[in-house]
């Protein structure tokens, strides 16, 4: 019996003896929080050191680590060490969520009650977890701050769900509030807002036709070069053919291509009238915010130097803006900016982050709460199925990779494991593994290696229907998709000589039968070719009869009859109770050959290489013999009191009496030749022996001495 002891002193025992080394943390029927929680490193695997890593920190707060064999789902309160630092506090931990959640007076606390977190938390906003949310304080301009906040920078999610935010955050919000009101008094605004106010729309309506006007005016340069560019550079007759024949829209991408406006030497560049109507929009804004307010409301044309001479002007306040700090907080104003820095409000927030930051321990110690159910629940099946595989052999428990039963073909099978797709490594655990798809409405599936270890595989194939039903009895729709072919056992071992036998026939009649349809086809194709050209074929001479050609069939023919007689001979020389045994003799050299292949195969049946194409790290030897794999799988059985009908409604009488004839006759052919046998044997007489050798067995005739003369 596995005591609290044992348990302790388990880092003691040789990695080598272990069965399993380590395991996935998905696809087993355990909890898979519970997993992680023992998943240290967070790769998705559980080895040793981390199991072990589990039992020393849940013996620091448990007085027996023993109860962790119980495997039940409640923590006893008596069970928590109190002597220990760890001990207490989550002793008092675990009292203060069973107040919260109402249950002050109980005794035990559940996995459904420490995970609770939403509940558990929602007592107190400040909850130890570094997040601050509005409903942290009642003072309504705090809130509003923390919603500011939020708003500007995004929020944190806390463990009740709610969205505050973070020490880090408060730092950087205030941190963006004062670059932000620097940057904005950092130069003379004045001196560089030529445009006052609207400095911010002209620089923007600028930035927007900048590429378009500079290519424009590089055109027109490349044209005042040589004037035999001027054609190719407002593009070319065919380019305005292929978009005529469309719905033309002013925002189409192709006109939006073209120049702004006629490319020519010295031009200027039209801002209301001749322009690229794609462009239409953005050269009146141009116009109307920038030209207008530095070179009068009549400017409707901008030669290059006047272009670049607008561009100097806004230069020095398209740095300032390209320079600008803060801009993350600068949807809420200068105003408000400057309210929120003058006041206390970063003082107020980070009071209420210290008293978040003392609660820490508490509420970590709700989480440790937490952790300490979860093993106690399910670390005991954890450990039986890794240490040894306790459960997997044991009559009454599934062992925690064991996924459901599946039905199929008249037999259920439990051993059955998820896996992610079919692995070449399963052939080597000498099992008949079939490899199913499930579905269940809604479109979720998985993918079942299922061990079938009883009956045969006759009617196991890809293509097969069957019901699979998880371990909370969820039934999904299965169907084989690949299967990996071992022996199943020794009788459909014994049947299999006889069995592929019956089919190599069936396939040789069907071959057969497909060729003389071939070769019939062929003949009346060819008579009735003959009979259309009658009249062209001449008459051919009957061929001669090959008399060697007979001569072999016949002494073919003797040969077979001599060589039965001969077996018939042995035969009828054997004794009555020689012929089962002779029977007997006959089937076993016919069957021991797959019997021994199949016995050999069956002893060495091990689960170790399904489970290592599932993720596992199996160290041992997890055998399954015949007797073990009979308890996998189920065979159909009638209940108790029950019988078969074996009357057919629709049997054909016709057939059944033929076949009954046919027995009849041969009991009958056997009952003569056996009184024949009998018959000749009491006289002596031996039908399969030669003439000479009857003559041999003859009694001799006494001949007459010449020399003795009868009396007269």
């Amino acid at each position: 019996m596995v005591s609290g002891t044992d348990l302790l002193n388990l880092h003691t025992l040789d990695q080598k003896l272990w069965v399993a080394l380590s395991c996935p943390v998905k696809g087993l029927e355990l909890d898979e929080a519970t997993l992680k929680l023992i998943d240290a490193d967070g790769d998705g695997r559980i080895r040793v050191p981390e199991l072990l890593a589990a039992i020393k920190w849940a013996a620091l707060r448990l007085k027996d680590v023993g109860v962790l064999l119980r495997g039940t789902d409640g923590l006893a309160l008596s069970d928590i060490n109190e002597a220990t630092p760890e001990g207490k506090i989550v002793l008092s931990s675990a009292r203060q969520i069973l107040a919260n959640l109402g249950k002050k007076s109980a005794t035990s606390i559940s996995v459904a009650d420490s995970s609770n977190t939403a509940q558990i938390f929602a007592a107190s906003p400040l909850n130890g977890d570094g997040v601050i949310p509005p409903e942290a304080t009642e003072d309504a301009a705090t809130q509003a701050l923390i919603k500011e906040i939020i708003e500007c920078l995004g929020g944190t999610p806390d463990r009740t769900g709610s969205t505050g935010v973070t020490a880090a955050q408060i730092e950087t919000f205030f941190s963006e509030l004062a670059a932000y009101v620097a940057w904005v008094e950092s130069s003379a605004i004045k001196e560089i807002a030529v445009l006052g106010e609207a400095t911010d729309a002209g620089v923007a309506a600028l930035k927007a036709v900048r590429g378009k006007v500079d290519d424009f005016f590089g055109r027109c340069r490349l044209a005042a070069y040589d004037a035999r560019a001027a054609g190719a550079l407002n593009r070319a007759e065919s380019d305005y053919l292929a978009i005529a024949a469309k719905d033309l829209k002013i925002t189409t991408d192709e006109v939006a291509g073209f120049p702004l406006a006629q490319v020519g030497a010295g031009r200027s560049l039209p801002l209301t009238e001749a322009v690229n109507p794609a462009w239409a929009a953005q050269l009146a804004t141009l116009q109307k915010v920038v030209v207008t307010p530095l070179l009068g409301a009549d400017k409707t044309a901008l030669t290059e130097a006047e272009w670049l001479a607008i561009n100097a002007k806004l230069a020095p306040y398209e740095t300032w803006l390209g320079s600008k700090a803060g801009s993350a907080v600068e949807k809420l104003g200068l105003t408000r900016i400057k309210e929120i820095l003058a006041s206390q409000a970063k003082d107020t927030l980070a009071g209420l982050v210290a008293q978040d930051k003392a609660m820490e321990p508490e509420f970590k110690a709700i989480s440790d709460v937490d952790r300490l159910t979860h093993y106690q629940r399910d670390l005991r099946d954890l450990l039986h199925n890794f240490v040894n595989f306790a459960d997997f052999y044991s009559s009454d428990r599934l062992a925690t990779f064991q996924a459901g039963t599946l039905y199929l073909d008249s037999r259920s099978t439990e051993l059955c494991i998820r896996v992610d797709a079919v692995n070449p490594l399963a052939a080597m655990s000498k099992a008949y593994i079939a490899y199913v798809d499930c579905k269940r409405p809604g479109g979720t599936t998985m993918k079942v290696a299922a061990c079938f270890t009883q009956g045969d595989s006759d009617f196991l194939f890809v293509g097969r229907n069957g019901v699979f039903y998880d371990r909370k009895g969820q039934d999904w729709d299965a169907v084989v998709t690949n299967i990996v072919d071992n022996p199943i056992s020794i009788r459909q071992a014994f049947w299999s000589p006889y069995k592929k036998f019956v089919r190599m026939i069936e396939e040789q009649v069907a071959k057969r039968a497909a060729a003389a349809e071939a070769a019939s086809s062929s003949k009346l194709a060819g008579a009735a070719d003959a009979a259309a050209n009658a009249d062209k074929v001449k008459a051919e001479p009957p061929k001669k009869v090959d008399v060697g050609a007979v001569a072999a069939i016949g002494v073919a023919i003797s040969g077979a009859v001599t060589a039965l007689t001969l077996i018939l001979g042995y035969i009828f020389q054997l004794k009555a109770w020689q012929y089962p045994l002779v029977l007997l003799g006959l089937m076993l050299v016919i069957s021991a050959p797959s019997m021994i292949i199949a016995w050999i195969k069956l002893r060495q049946r091990t689960l170790g290489p399904i489970l290592e194409g599932n993720g596992w790290a199996v160290n041992g030897r997890v055998k399954i013999n015949i007797p073990f794999g009979t308890k996998l799988t189920d065979m159909a059985v009638l209940p108790a009191g029950s019988e078969r009908s074996l009357e057919d409604p629709y049997e054909d009488k016709e057939a059944v009496r033929r076949r009954r004839l046919v027995v009849t006759l041969i009991v009958v052919l056997v009952a003569a030749a056996g009184y024949v046998r009998w018959d000749r044997i009491q006289r002596g007489h031996y039908f399969w022996q030669s003439p000479v050798a009857k003559a041999a067995e003859a009694p001799a005739v006494p001949v007459a001495d010449p020399a003795v003369q009868p009396s007269k």
